[in-house]
């Protein structure tokens, strides 16, 4: 089949600033992180094998004189010997770990050091799709001209909303080609007139170099698990928190608060962290409620909410967005990253509900693994051992 990954920033913003991230703080840091597939889904026999191929293709997949000019230029925060190292980066397949059981359901982890590993996870994610996608007939059914109209009336409708919102939906997407074709067409509708709303951009540093956008993402959740295990639960959140603004200097300042729950952040998040960082992202939870607890706590700390940003993420479709734009009613600076409703809400065609997480990791080559696991606020959204997952929720209560 042909090779699916093609450009070496075809790759979430995040990614590369998670990656400087471990490179400053943990440098030695060995991971595992596991494939996850919500759905249970059985895939076609050979599946595994198909993928194999794609995960061998990224070993010639390498950052080019253009991709690392763009990023100097919108990544200012990320400093020059970044891009060198970015230039010596190889793709290492025998990182991943592929099979597939006599059910056909698909089992994957990468193993390694952290700052290799970490770039693994959009293009096997993205792969995944793809590929499912194609073996289901969704790509020779697809028709090219209704999508594109149906991309043209969504994008109106975010703008017409007044909604601020990005695209981040590169992990799910039906193929590189559709979402290429949602952020051409979001970004040409967008131009075509003033609206009351904003297009933000895309999180997929490639796309974003393409069509002059801005490009989206700061963090994930994998920063926190990780530093459970040095930190503790309690306290983990603050540690990353100024681990982070001290690695860019205060910017990238949205935090990705939810990986052990609400209580836990808001009950440490103190004055100076919530001045330092710009905003908050709401990726699980009821957002209603997020929004209340996020408003009372700026409040208590003496902070007016309307001077922070709150994006929005979690599992959103256009009319939700709308609905919680409304409920906000300009208490908060309200934005919202949008993935699979973008990439891949095509005719006839169900999207996967697949993820990679980090599950253990380690300081050094010389320490102990250590579970890792993210509990969420959402019960459907967490991962990890069972028995560890209990034994947080015991301490947290």
């Amino acid at each position: 089949m042909k090779q699916l990954i093609n450009h070496f920033t075809d790759n979430d913003l995040y990614t590369f600033t998670c990656q400087y991230y471990v490179l400053r703080q943990y440098p030695r840091a060995e991971v595992e992180y596991t494939f996850i597939d919500r759905n249970g889904t059985v895939y076609p026999k050979g599946f595994a094998e198909l993928l194999q191929e794609q995960v061998n293709y990224m070993a010639n997949v390498t950052i080019t004189d253009q991709e690392v000019e763009y990023m100097k230029v919108k990544c200012y925060w990320l400093p020059l010997w970044f891009f060198t190292f970015l230039r010596g980066y190889r793709f290492k397949p025998r990182e991943v770990n592929i099979s597939q059981d006599e059910d056909g359901h698909l089992h994957i982890s990468v193993c390694g050091k952290w700052f290799s590993t970490i770039m693994w996870e959009m293009p096997l994610l993205s792969c995944i799709s793809e590929l499912a996608h194609t073996l289901n007939g969704d790509l020779d059914r697809y028709d090219a001209a209704l999508e594109q109209k149906r991309a043209r009336e969504k994008s109106e409708q975010i703008f017409a909303a007044g909604l601020v919102l990005g695209d981040m939906g590169t992990r799910r997407r039906l193929s590189f080609d559709h979402q290429q074709m949602v952020v051409r067409t979001m970004a040409e509708v967008y131009n075509s007139r003033q609206w009351p709303g904003k297009f933000t951009g895309t999180s997929n540093v490639w796309l974003a170099m393409q069509y002059n956008l801005p490009c989206l993402g700061t963090m994930s959740h994998q920063l926190i698990s990780f530093e459970e295990n040095v930190s503790g639960v309690f306290e983990c959140n603050f540690n990353v928190m100024k681990k982070f603004s001290d690695v860019f200097d205060g910017d990238n300042g949205i935090y990705l608060y939810d990986c052990f729950g609400d209580k836990v952040f808001f009950g440490n998040l103190s004055k100076r962290m919530a001045m330092m960082y710009k905003g908050l992202r709401v990726d699980s939870g009821i957002e209603e409620e997020q929004t209340e607890l996020i408003i009372d706590k700026y409040r208590q700390l003496g902070i007016d909410p309307a001077s922070k940003q709150v994006v929005y993420s979690n599992g959103l479709n256009i009319d939700r967005a709308i609905e919680i734009h409304k409920y906000v009613n300009g208490r908060v600076q309200d934005s919202y990253g949008v993935g699979t409703f973008l990439t891949c809400d095509v005719t006839g065609c169900k999207p996967s509900n697949i993820v990679i997480k980090l599950t253990r990791g380690r300081i050094t080559e010389l320490r102990e693994w250590h579970d890792c696991i993210k509990l969420s606020c959402d019960k459907g959204k967490m991962l990890g051992n069972p028995e560890k997952c209990r034994f947080i929720l015991s301490q947290i209560g």
